[in-house]
């Protein structure tokens, strides 16, 4: 069966920066998905005999999304490196030059769809890129990383089981709403199972103290998923990345409480700012939902969106609204394409990437009423 592309090119160039013993950097997106992948390459990395130099998740709130400036003049100090950007990087055209510049080598591994510039990284591992033949296209980040560290393992004597991150994989494929078929319905039934072995400290606090009992895409959610949403980034470090790799038991179950009730907190917010657009979206007639409020914390505007979405049958942007600039999520309903929408209006925006019914963005203030204006031309169409 056909490969993932430069999936293979991608794992020679870890063997070698393992052997030459090189400088590597794992930056990784802040939700589920982007934190199960950086812990299952950088757990594979430590037992191939390199510890990574650096592990980074940007701060959503003040960082956005992807990779940024401020992140890479922080990480600057540990160039020349390998840079390897998980879940995110697909669409940071001036990042990954300006990374460049600071010495660093980038390799992007990415599920998001591919926009019409693409990032002149040393190698990008996306399956939605041009020319890829691998037959199933809609794999989690996590999931790309999964067949990364089996050919990585197969290229070394040792005997290493890559079967010990089923339930990371698992996890991250049901965060990020994947469609369940092919490699993920294999993925999702093999990780469920896992979870009833899994010795990661985090997940038995967790099971133990939601009183996990039904091994189902139900209970995984509620329980599992629905806190490490609610992980946020703090120093570089995500809440739901440090529940996941604590060794200690007593030290997980006191993160695991402090994430369940912060999860708890989340869906009020969340009700909150649903409640708000619908009544502000209510006796609208435009084709688009396009609202925005500085008091709404960016990681909570994407759940938003989804519930607004699902209510009135319409493309959703919120977004929250800085001093200068302006992040935001969007949902789309089915058939439509959030991705395809925001091309058309590319001149507009600073950043902007995702999948076609779940994406993001980032702007200028001053080009927010013609953001919109162009999205409703664009869905009149």
């Amino acid at each position: 069966m056909a490969e993932i592309k430069n999936l293979k090119k991608t794992a020679n160039r870890i063997l070698k920066a393992i052997q030459d013993k090189e400088s590597i950097i794992i930056y990784g997106d802040s939700d589920p998905d982007g934190v199960g992948a950086v812990i299952i390459l950088e757990e594979a990395l430590k037992e191939l005999g390199s510890i990574p130099i650096a592990i980074y998740f940007p701060d959503r709130e003040k960082e956005g999304y992807g990779m940024n400036e401020t992140a890479l003049d922080y990480l600057k100090k540990h160039a020349p490196a390998l840079f390897i950007t998980l879940d995110c990087g697909i669409g940071n055209v001036k990042e990954v030059e300006i990374a460049k510049k600071m010495g660093f080598e980038v390799i992007i591994i990415d599920h998001h769809k591919m926009l019409p510039e693409i990032p002149k990284a040393s190698i990008i591992c996306d399956p939605k890129q041009k020319g890829d033949k691998y037959p199933f296209k809609e794999l989690s980040t996590a999931g790309i990383v999964y067949w990364l560290i089996k050919l990585l393992f197969a290229s070394v004597d040792q005997e290493y089981r890559p079967e010990q991150y089923l339930e990371l994989v698992a996890i991250s494929t049901l965060a990020d709403m994947m469609i369940l078929e092919q490699d993920n319905e294999k993925f999702v039934r093999d990780g469920l199972l896992a979870l009833n072995f899994t010795k990661r400290q985090g997940l038995i606090a967790l099971m133990d103290i939601t009183d996990f009992k039904n091994w189902d895409i139900g209970e995984v959610r509620k329980k599992i998923i629905s806190p490490l949403n609610a992980g946020q980034t703090k120093k570089h470090f995500n809440e739901a990345y440090l529940l996941l790799t604590e060794k200690d038991l007593k030290k997980a179950r006191t993160k695991a409480k402090k994430l369940i009730q912060k999860a708890e907190k989340r869906k009020e917010d969340i009700y909150a700012i649903t409640g708000e657009v619908r009544d502000r979206a209510i006796d609208s007639d435009e084709e688009i939902i396009f609202e925005g409020d500085k008091d709404w914390p960016l990681y909570l505007l994407g759940p938003s969106a989804s519930r607004v979405c699902q209510k009135f049958e319409k493309p959703v942007f919120l977004f929250t609204r800085g001093e200068k600039e302006s992040p935001g999520a969007v949902r789309m309903p089915k058939g439509l394409d959030a991705v395809k929408a925001m091309i058309s209006c590319k001149e507009l925006l600073k950043t902007y990437g995702g999948h076609p019914l779940a994406a993001g963005f980032r702007l200028k203030n001053e080009n927010l009423e013609e953001f919109k204006n162009c999205l409703i031309r664009y869905f009149r169409k």
